[in-house]
């Protein structure tokens, strides 16, 4: 292409951009960064990576692009995005450039076939779709083929997806590597992330040049973000913390998102905000598609202050004028925490970043850093199972012959097949024979990374240096420097002070005790494979009420005070008397609530008429003393307890997923002739008292006993549940 060519597609290029940001009067230009990848992509048709900071303009190469393609007769774009929201956020920007932008992704379902239909027909030129689906028997082996067949540029979005040395490592992304082999030669590639170090750029670098064996260009730009001013507010506990939001959210400019480690803590935060007059929303991995799509829309209009999020709006979210972003705790990596504040400040002047960390941030990063990959043990069993089957078996089928979570394992599976170990067809996963190694040092390098960023995470908060400075160089960012806008360059602009209005009503929303624990209705698929003759739906006369914990472990509130009660360290000793007493107040107002014995609704079951215990083997003073005070406070005999069978007792119960841990239960326990006489003779239901509930099976089990044994109803309750 000669340099008149060139001039002539610039002027193409930046003719795009002006209908692309609305711009009448044709006056936008590109970066000269930006248009190097595109001059890449399209006279070159080069392989390019692009790392630029949260609102560079990356979605503008790629948009410009496809549009150039296109206009020379090429097929459609293909950009594998992460997020429903940048999805949509996708389809509306494209519109606005006159290109026909579609989806095919888990909520959109129903459209598939039309979509795919519209492909065919030439009358899409970008189709987004999630990592998840790549890997679908279905798209992989129909859809797939011919779309790289067609397309016409492929476009990775949050390209550190697909690095494992990356702090946002998706398994599913790694097909892209097949997906790129298979490409027609001359096919552009972009990839294009916020969020990668130097070795994650080398890494997908790498991995661009799969298949074609020339390097790919690499643009990667100063990651400074002018328009953030970074703090860190440090306070004494989660009721400063909340209290310190409900007086200063107003003074925060514009409107924003409040970020949270756990959904529990979301909805607590949004409880509390909303009852102290602020306009908030709750946005997690809990929320309804519908709901999240909602709140997505009234945070763009302006209609609420603040959506109250998890990591579930981590990426791809776009909000130009978004005036803050605050973490109430801190994130396990500076990484993802750059990334999650660069969703701030993109098209205004100024933007407040706040971190207000808490006690409980690292016991949260350890049990997010439990799930890692398995062990090579469990692996290699996984292999076997697989091996030894004579058909596909799906995850439910699995998940009993494996002791792993059906989320890890379906982790594991994917990692497995793009290491070519197995295969996911329809009907589920085959083994494919192939020879295959655990990569003990990869693994071991990658969690000594993770322990690299907590540390980090740890320094940001500490540190009296320019905090702009500190994330970019931890980015690898060779332009950084002090910023002269964060609280150390320029001083604190947020006093640590909390009214006592906010900290009392801070104080009376996180003590408030009681969550619903809903009791187990279906036995696990699969029980009969390990031989346990259960299944189904659990008799209604075997199934406990609905019952109730004290507070969540992953509570911000009565989590701080209950986890260190019940984790594997902790001594045995008597139930503290507030926690004891606030027991009593979750009983009294469980019994008056809609449903309770005491709600005098006609329908209301009978009041419980003893106290049963789960016998423990680590904890049985702090399941006794409790137990011991309701039954003298509710005026109820203590009946006894649920006990372990002698063959039992010295057994290791599987925590792993549902088949295992039933299947290690239903013999476990036993009800001894004397409470099965002592249930005999109290008229009503029994409380059946346990210290924490994880997955709910071992009251179901418990449950399923003292009905069989001639309980009128069982309702549980306990310290502490999971989630």
């Amino acid at each position: 292409m000669t340099n008149a060519d060139r001039a002539e597609l610039r002027a193409a290029a930046d003719a795009v951009l002006a209908r692309l940001v609305s711009d009448p009067s044709g006056s936008a230009r590109l970066r000269e960064d930006q248009w190097r990848a595109i001059e890449a992509l399209v006279a070159d048709k080069r392989r390019a990576l692009v790392v630029q900071r949260t609102g560079w303009g990356k979605s503008a190469v790629y948009f410009v692009a496809t549009s150039l393609l296109r206009a020379a007769g090429s097929g459609p774009t293909v950009i594998v995005s992460p997020l429903l929201a940048l999805m949509r956020n996708q389809v509306e920007a494209a519109a606005r450039a006159g290109i026909r932008a579609r989806t095919i992704n888990s909520s959109n379902t129903e459209e598939w076939e039309t979509v795919q239909a519209e492909i065919a027909a030439g009358q899409v030129d970008v189709l987004l779709v999630s990592p998840e689906r790549l890997n679908n028997p279905d798209f992989r082996d129909e859809v797939l083929p011919r779309l790289a067949a067609a397309t016409g540029l492929l476009v990775v979005d949050e390209a550190h997806c697909i690095s494992d040395w990356g702090h946002d490592f998706r398994p599913d992304y790694r097909r892209l590597r097949t997906m790129l082999t298979d490409l027609p030669a001359g096919v552009p590639v972009l990839a294009t992330t916020a969020t990668a170090n130097a070795r994650v750029t080398a890494d997908v670098a790498e991995q661009l040049g799969t298949g074609v064996g020339t390097d790919a260009l690499v643009l990667r730009g100063p990651l400074d973000r002018e328009s953030l001013s970074l703090s860190v507010v440090q306070l004494p506990d989660a009721a400063h913390r909340l209290g310190w939001l409900a007086d200063h959210l107003g003074e925060l400019p514009g409107s924003g998102i409040i970020y949270t480690l756990t959904v529990a803590a979301a909805e607590e935060v949004t409880a509390y905000l909303r009852q102290c007059g602020h306009t908030v929303a709750s946005y997690t991995g809990r929320t309804e598609n519908a709901d999240r799509q909602q709140a997505e829309d009234d945070l763009l209009a302006n209609r609420v202050k603040a959506l109250v999020a998890t990591s579930a709006l981590g990426m791809g979210f776009d909000k130009p004028d978004l005036g803050f972003v605050v973490h109430l705790g801190s994130p396990s990596s500076p990484i993802a925490y750059y990334q999650q504040v660069g969703r701030a400040g993109r098209g205004v002047d100024h933007a407040e970043v706040l971190l207000l960390p808490g006690k409980e941030d690292e016991a949260i990063w350890q049990y997010f850093a439990s799930v890692a990959f398995p062990p090579e043990e469990l692996v290699r069993r996984t292999l076997d199972v697989l091996a030894r089957s004579d058909r596909p078996l799906s995850l439910p089928a699995l998940e009993p012959l494996v002791e792993l979570r059906r989320t890890r394992l379906e982790t594991m599976l994917k990692v497995l097949d793009v290491d070519g170990a197995v295969r996911r067809v329809k009907g589920g996963w085959t083994t494919t024979g192939q020879p295959w190694s655990y990569d003990t040092e990869r693994y071991a390098w990658v969690a000594r990374q993770r322990e690299a960023e907590q540390q980090a995470m740890r320094d940001y908060v500490r540190s009296t240096d320019c905090r702009m400075e500190f994330l970019r160089t931890t980015l690898d960012d060779e332009e950084a420097s002090r910023c002269g806008r964060c609280d150390n360059c320029s001083g604190a602009r947020f006093s640590d002070k909390v009214s006592e209005a906010a900290l009392d009503a801070a104080r009376g929303e996180l003590g408030r005790p009681g969550v619903d624990l809903e009791p187990r209705k279906m036995w696990p698929t699969g029980l009969a494979a390990v031989g346990v003759s259960l299944k189904g739906r659990i008799p209604e006369g075997e199934q406990a009420f609905t019952g109730r914990a004290l507070g969540r472990l992953s509570d911000i509130g009565w989590g701080n005070r209950l986890r260190p009660m019940v984790s594997p360290q902790a001594p045995d000793t008597p139930v503290p008397d507030d926690m004891a007493s606030a027991v009593v107040s979750v009983l009294a107002d469980w019994a008056r609530g809609p449903g309770g014995w005491a709600s005098g609704s006609d329908d209301a079951p009978p009041r419980p008429a003893g106290v049963v215990t789960v016998a423990s083997r680590s904890r049985p003073v702090l399941i006794g003393s409790l137990a011991g005070r309701i039954a003298e406070v509710g005026r109820m005999p203590l009946l006894g307890s649920v006990e372990y069978a002698p063959e039992a007792l010295e057994s290791r119960f599987s925590r792993t997923n549902s088949a295992q841990r039933v299947r290690a239960l239903h013999e476990a326990f036993v009800v001894p002739p004397q409470l099965a006489e002592a249930i005999e003779g109290v008229d009503g239901p029994v409380l059946l008292i346990d210290d924490c509930s994880d997955s709910g099976w071992t009251l179901a089990v418990a449950a399923r006993l003292l009905r069989r044994a001639g309980a009128k109803g069982v309702f549980p309750l306990v310290l502490a549940v999971q989630s």
